[in-house]
């Protein structure tokens, strides 16, 4: 949520920012909320201010003669009036207030200036690439043709269990996706100090609002029951960032880099107006994995931290070997909640393509102001927003699609990549 402060201090400024989203903020409806809000308060003031005086006069009539129940009863009628206007007005208040917190939640989060102009993913800017495309001397078929070749990956049947974009995998095959799993955990937690978190993966509507996928993309949610306010997770995001939620942390618990989460998840989306894309196979699917990394820090150290978290999911592709090219989103095509985001997009030879594996964004204290997520800062002893960050590290239905299209041989067996290896006992092929 943005700021309401800098919101009021210059409207114009946050609509000029948030068109470069593509997003147009109606500053004379905020205007307007915001001066009904004022007025009320005014107003309210106004109405005590005469109940107090009203008071008073109970003993100014009792000073001229007047018994205490004949002055209270002179005086009643007005009390009470004051009171039915009170309550009126503060229904209306409410009222309004309710409105100006549902545009508040509405607005997308301001762009960082380094943000390039663009209304899609067609203008987001290439900043580095990392290895090159394997030249094949045979013509590299996709996934699902290299899944089903060797017999361990079924859409088929995930369709008699279940419907559209589900997959079964057996096997080696099976086995590999776990393997991406732990490695990638380990890699994290090992080498790039993320302490592992195990989390629900049933959240309900507060978690939802506080990352930010609520009120604005229900429709993009798996929502359990409609008498029930539990939703099955999007990204393990929004559990392990509201873990935050309504705490203030001791500067010394957030250490000098921050907090730093890795969890392995299990993802559910309803791809809502994605119909017709990335139907075949494995890209877009309604359940997938991720190990989701999520960063907590100090305002000061928030762009450092998003080039490290960038790094952390690039040091996986690297690791595995796997060609890849690292883009910052366009004003157009950041998501609601984030105000900077690198995609990493590996190379898929059976499409010919750079695919998104990964987004890092940066969301500076948007998503902490709605969670009243904070820290304590030692040198004003007073509570300051958290800032908070999270990446795909990675997402391991895409990863695996990437080692089996990289790595194909000719005859239809899959190399399996040196870092793999001991987690798929020694093994150094699927298939042949």
């Amino acid at each position: 949520m943005l700021d309401i402060k800098a919101v009021r201090q210059d409207p114009e400024a946050v609509a000029q920012a948030l068109a470069r989203r593509g997003f147009t903020f109606d500053v004379d409806q905020f205007t307007a909320l915001d001066g009904r809000r004022k007025q009320a308060d005014v107003d309210s003031q106004a109405l005590l201010a005469e109940r107090k005086s009203a008071s008073k006069k109970i003993g100014q009539l009792v000073g001229q003669g007047l018994s205490v129940d004949e002055a209270k009863a002179q005086v009643n009628e007005t009390l009470e009036k004051i009171a039915a206007q009170l309550d009126e007005l503060t229904e209306q208040a409410k009222r309004v207030q309710q409105e100006l917190d549902d545009l508040l939640l509405g607005l997308p989060n301001l762009p960082a200036d380094e943000v390039p102009e663009g209304q899609s993913e067609d203008d987001n800017v290439e900043v580095a690439r990392w290895g090159e495309p394997l030249a094949f001397d045979f013509n590299p078929r996709d996934h699902v043709e290299i899944g089903e070749a060797l017999g361990q990956l079924d859409s088929e049947t995930a369709g008699k269990i279940t419907g559209s974009r589900f997959t079964v995998m057996y096997g080696e095959l099976a086995r590999l996706h776990r393997a991406l799993i732990q490695f990638m955990l380990n890699l994290h937690t090992g080498e790039h100090g993320y302490q592992e978190i195990y989390v629900p993966y049933i959240v309900n509507r507060d978690s939802l609002r506080g990352t930010g996928q609520l009120p604005k993309f229900e429709e993009d949610l798996f929502k359990l029951r409609a008498d029930q306010d539990y939703y099955l997770i999007p990204t393990a995001e929004v559990p392990v960032t509201n873990v935050a939620r309504d705490r203030i942390f001791e500067d010394a618990e957030l250490g000098e880099s921050g907090l730093r989460f890795a969890c392995h998840s299990p993802c559910f989306r309803s791809e809502a107006g994605s119909y017709g894309r990335d139907t075949r196979g494995m890209i877009r699917q309604h359940q997938f994995e991720k190990v989701e990394l999520v960063q907590l820090v100090r305002a000061a150290d928030s762009d450092r931290a998003l080039e490290s978290l960038t790094g952390h999911a690039e040091a996986v592709l690297q690791a595995l070997a796997l060609p890849y090219r690292k883009v910052i989103l366009c004003g157009g095509d950041i998501g609601f909640s984030a105000r900077k985001t690198y995609d990493l997009e590996v190379w898929l030879p059976g499409q010919s393509a750079y695919r998104e594996i990964s987004s890092c964004s940066s969301f500076g204290d948007f998503q902490a102001r709605r969670m009243q997520a904070r820290w304590r800062n030692p040198a004003t002893g007073k509570p300051e927003l958290l800032h908070t960050l999270n990446g795909s590290g990675l997402a391991v239905g895409r990863t695996l699609v990437a080692v089996l299209e990289n790595y194909q041989r000719a005859d239809g067996s899959v190399v399996i990549p040196e870092a793999l290896r001991p987690y798929m006992g020694g093994a150094e092929q699927l298939g042949g």
